[in-house]
């Protein structure tokens, strides 16, 4: 028998142990090798950095590029989930539970949830050159262009500091809303029916049927969400470098620290500096997820 026990426990260890090893040689052996770097004065050039230390960290502290890009990233923490939450859990309600009767989706919610959707197929990349032509400030732009064509001056999207970081807020909002609409109306279709006709016969509105029950049996989801949100808001960088001026202008008024680490890397050679800015950034999104989970953490509600 212990024999047997034996030869199971080998044969689980084996299977377990190649997806071990290649975490710890692809995932955390790079996070090492990054904290090191992040001490070191290494411009990508010499075969053995010099040791210095803390100093990165220390010149963080006076570096206003990084306290622009960390303001950036923390309004984009606070509003890309917030704004993308509401509106997509606004639509999944709508198409799922906001038909006549309250208890099926409106007309045609199938085909409006390929239309939600449809930004997800597209590359981050491919999203951001095309509202670079959306957000143009000739005639030529989407929105620029009726403007002038009613005698308006245009308005600078992408070119006026005070403008530029909600025009990339709207971006970022736009091409992740579907994803969450489909998520969240997956959710919805696993709510028993009964529970909204029961509601409806006792009196409750449209109001009550989302405050009282679709929220409270969709908050796990609604948890997960604004945890992929968030680190997709400290990770943001295709959107910010292809489509603002000068790749997180102008005067940085839309940079974020990924663009701050691709610059300090590739264009300054400061891979000790740049390493440092990923270390502060690995630091901050672990914080972020794990103060999420323990703010939003309840009783898991059972139907």
């Amino acid at each position: 028998m212990s024999f047997n026990r034996y030869r199971r426990g080998l044969f689980i260890t084996s299977f377990l142990a190649a997806p071990v090893i290649l975490y710890l040689v692809y995932v955390i052996a790079p996070y090492v090798q990054a904290f090191y770097i992040a001490m070191t004065d290494w411009r990508g050039v010499t075969a053995t950095p010099r040791f210095i230390g803390l100093e990165n960290f220390q010149r963080l502290f006076g570096d206003t590029a990084f306290w622009k890009a960390v303001t950036h990233n923390a309004a984009l923490l606070v509003l890309l989930p917030l704004i993308t939450i509401v509106i997509a859990l606004f639509f999944a309600f709508l198409l799922n539970v906001g038909g006549r009767n309250g208890v099926a989706g409106i007309r045609g919610s199938k085909f409006y949830r390929v239309v939600f959707f449809f930004p997800q197929v597209l590359a981050v990349a491919v999203v951001a050159v095309l509202f670079q032509q959306v957000f143009r400030p000739d005639g030529s732009g989407m929105l620029n262009g009726p403007l002038m064509a009613l005698g308006l001056e245009p308005i600078g999207f992408l070119s006026d500091p005070d403008i530029a970081f909600w025009s990339v807020l709207s971006v970022m909002v736009w091409q992740a809303v579907g994803f969450y609409v489909v998520l969240f109306s997956a959710g919805l279709a696993s709510i028993p029916r009964d529970m909204f006709e029961a509601a409806q016969i006792d009196g409750a509105n449209r109001f009550s049927l989302f405050f009282r029950i679709t929220l409270p049996l969709l908050w796990d989801t609604v948890q997960v969400a604004w945890v992929y949100l968030g680190i997709l808001a400290l990770d943001v960088f295709a959107i910010v470098w292809v489509m603002t001026l000068q790749h997180g202008g102008p005067d940085r008024s839309t940079t974020v620290m990924a663009a701050e680490i691709y610059r300090n890397a590739f264009e300054y050679f400061r891979f000790g500096y740049a390493s440092a800015l990923g270390v502060v950034m690995f630091f901050f999104t672990v914080g972020f997820a794990i103060l999420s989970l323990r703010l939003s953490r309840r009783e898991r509600i059972e139907y």
